[in-house]
């Protein structure tokens, strides 16, 4: 898995490619939200468009991200969710945790008209 980092508006928007799996790239991505977290980026946005294949434990780095957020007084919201991957969330009832949006703008937008428990 790579991913990259990019700032928009007042959110942060993670685009991951390839294959989602945890282990090391799970590690590094914990380590790049909590800077973010530090920084006080607290709106993230992981775009899964060009996710190929996920698996639990990418399913666990997400959940991990979110609540990294979520404590912090933002969200990790989910934009550009592929059929497969959205399965795995169905299936998974992981779907109506996270909030999810058809794109990187609508999830951006998101956080001005349905902004995060607690935020200012």
């Amino acid at each position: 898995m790579n991913y990259s980092v990019d700032e928009r508006y007042n959110s942060v928007v993670i685009v991951l490619k390839g294959n989602v799996m945890g282990g090391p790239d799970g590690s590094k991505m914990h380590d790049t939200l909590h800077e973010l977290k530090e920084s006080g980026k607290k709106n993230v946005v992981a775009d899964l468009a060009k996710v190929k294949f996920m698996n639990s434990s990418g399913l666990g780095m997400l959940i991990s991200g979110m609540t990294t957020m979520r404590n912090a007084g933002g969200d990790l919201r989910l934009a550009n969710v592929a059929d497969r991957i959205q399965s795995l969330l169905i299936i998974t009832k992981l779907i109506t945790v996270f909030k999810h949006y058809d794109s990187i703008d609508a999830a951006v937008e998101s956080f001005e008209s349905d902004p995060p428990a607690g935020a200012e």
